[in-house]
């Protein structure tokens, strides 16, 4: 609903430094986040921990690769609608497999149409998004699939809420209706290439082209004068825009060494991305308290006074070998990097450039047991430039990090029972935090480090019962920084949280065959508010939950046809938390009611 994708891994942000899509790193700054439409995806994979041995620059809590759809060799179709609260209305359709005439070409057609409000006033949540996709496949050895997208979108651009001097977070919105909007638009295009050479060899080659374009408009509170019931605010507008071209070679070997079965991968990226950041903010008109008089005055737009650019490049080469011998697994990665970033601060600012050369890898060993056990233990290290300059105009240096780690699987025999659990201690310096004295720019901590456990389940029956739980304690705590913030507790990270969902779809033989019932629920632990940590966030508990039906098992006329009702937050909880000292509510209850048919 706002900005992007956030994503937070092991405690550690991964929203600019470790979101990948079909492989490749998508990057972005500040404003400019490329966002993720679910509708367009296959599937999301998370790998925790460091992974810039093979995957490059990444963050050191782990990254998040999703998959775009691509095209199908039988063909399918599919349309979906859904309405929801908040005036929420979306159309979507996604249909493919071969092109007509041909027994090479294969195609796929994604898309979305969204008109939406939000649970903040006077804010929308609208998309529009579109997504061909075209495979050629001249044997069945090679590949060449061509992915693109074009995707517009209206959101917030700030849901804050004023927080207190003493950390009371206040119902007063910090934005207005007369000037709130973020509007985005962003295009995609690439290709993954595959060839299986021999009965040993693939080579693959993966390219992508990514523009990002944002114009975003916010107001904020400043200060409250209780005496006059006044509350005195600034507008802000953020005109970004990010660019980013992608190239990944890799080639994979198979192979018996003696009784050792290797998987050997060797590849050659280059990345280049672009980043040009305008700012400008001024004064606002004065909220009334007692009439609350949101979107009844006109707010100017402030003349930009800040100006940032910078380009960075970088070039990687990466190895990797896995090794099995009888019930060992052992797993190593290393990969070179070398990167070039050059920043311009100010209209008629003397470009500065920074180089840096960093050497990062992985080295896993792990036991699997004739029983479904499976010990491991692991060690790697991350690295990777960080787009942006703070609040005086400098660049970032670049984030590097460590972690070792030991843990257990478990797969039942027999039994579709999944256990995991893992103990890791990760380090990461040149942390980016949001500014506590400039809430529009982001400063490095210093160094943080984690400490956690993690704990899951998943359970999938044939009998129609799936569950996953996970649980995750943490203790992030900030090493070096300001002398305010060392030895604290890095806010916004709860200490424990919990996670499960759990569904049900009565089987054949029972009247309501077809039905499914889900419910989840979310625990988070409470954290401090801000990084000088003198303030808490409260510890809360949200349900979700879930029913559909397939309408096929009532009438075999409507085989396809499914329908479904989620409900999010389902007892309209009011969470309000706070992060670096910048505060917000979270969202409120969403109910959406899905009608699909597919063929």
């Amino acid at each position: 609903m706002i900005r992007g994708s956030i994503v937070y891994i092991r405690g550690f942000d991964a929203t600019y430094t470790g979101i990948y899509r079909d492989g490749l790193r998508q990057g972005g700054g500040n404003f400019a986040i490329p966002k993720i439409e679910p509708y367009g995806l296959d599937s999301v994979s998370i790998l925790r921990g460091p992974a810039s041995g093979l995957y490059g620059l990444g963050s050191p809590g782990g990254i998040v690769d999703v998959t775009t759809k691509r095209p199908t060799l039988t063909p399918f179709g599919e349309v979906q609608l859904q309405a929801g609260n908040y005036d929420r209305y979306q159309g979507s359709f996604d249909i493919g497999g071969p092109v007509p005439g041909s027994d090479q070409l294969y195609y796929r057609l994604t898309g979305l149409l969204r008109d939406a409000k939000t649970w903040y006033p006077g804010n929308d949540d609208d998309r529009a998004y579109i997504a061909p996709a075209l495979t050629w496949r001249p044997d069945a050895d090679t590949s060449f699939t061509i992915l693109s997208e074009y995707q517009t979108s209206r959101t917030a651009a700030s849901i804050g809420n004023f927080r207190t001097a003493d950390g009371q977070l206040t119902n007063i919105y910090s934005n207005d209706p007369a000037f709130s909007a973020m509007d985005q638009k962003q295009y995609r295009i690439g290709y993954a290439f595959e060839h299986n050479v021999d009965d040993v060899w693939t080579v693959r080659q993966n390219f992508r082209f990514y523009q990002v374009d944002v114009d975003a408009k916010y107001t904020q509170i400043d200060s409250i004068d209780y005496g006059t019931n006044l509350a005195s605010r600034s507008a802000w507008r953020i005109l970004d825009s990010f660019n980013t071209v992608t190239l990944d070679n890799q080639a994979e070997a198979k192979f018996m060494l003696g009784a050792i079965r290797n998987t050997a991968l060797f590849g050659v990226d280059y990345g280049h991305s672009y980043y040009n950041d305008k700012i400008g903010y001024g004064a606002a008109p004065d909220l009334n308290l007692l009439t609350m008089n949101y979107g009844a005055q006109a707010i100017a737009t402030p003349a930009f006074s800040i100006f940032n650019k910078q380009s960075t490049d970088e070039v990687g080469v990466y190895a990797q070998e896995q090794a099995r011998l009888g019930g060992f697994v052992l797993t190593l990665n290393g990969r070179q990097s070398w990167v070039s970033q050059t920043t311009t601060a100010g209209l008629d600012g003397v470009p500065s450039t920074q180089k840096a050369t960093a050497f990062t890898g992985r080295a896993g060993l792990s036991y699997v047991f004739d029983n479904g056990l499976a010990p491991y233990v692991s060690y790697a290290t991350a690295f990777s430039p960080q787009v942006g300059v703070d609040a005086s105009g400098l660049p970032f240096k670049p984030t590097t990090g460590a972690q070792t780690e030991a843990g257990i699987k478990y797969q039942m025999p027999h039994v579709p029972v999944l256990l995991t659990a893992a103990v890791f201690d990760i380090t990461q310096d040149n942390v980016l935090r949001t500014d506590p004295n400039n809430m529009a720019f982001q400063a490095a901590t210093g160094q943080v480090e984690s400490k956690g456990v993690e704990l899951e389940a998943k359970l999938a029956l044939k009998q129609g019962f799936d569950l996953t739980a996970a649980y995750t304690h943490l203790n992030v705590v900030i090493t070096q920084g300001n002398p305010d913030t060392t030895g604290n507790e890095l806010s916004g990270i709860p200490r424990n949280s919990f996670a499960a969902f759990g569904k049900y779809t009565f089987q054949s033989g029972v009247p309501v065959e077809g039905l499914g019932l889900g419910l989840g629920v979310r625990y988070i632990g409470t954290n401090f508010g801000n990084d000088q940590n003198t303030f808490q966030n409260a510890a809360t508990t949200l349900f979700d939950a879930v029913i559909d039906y397939d309408l096929g098992k009532l009438d075999r006329r409507l085989l396809g046809a499914t329908m479904r009702l989620n409900a999010t937050n389902l007892f309209d909880k009011h969470d309000q938390t706070c992060q670096s000292g910048y505060c917000y509510a979270g969202e409120r209850r969403q109910v959406i009611g899905i009608l699909s048919y597919r063929w």
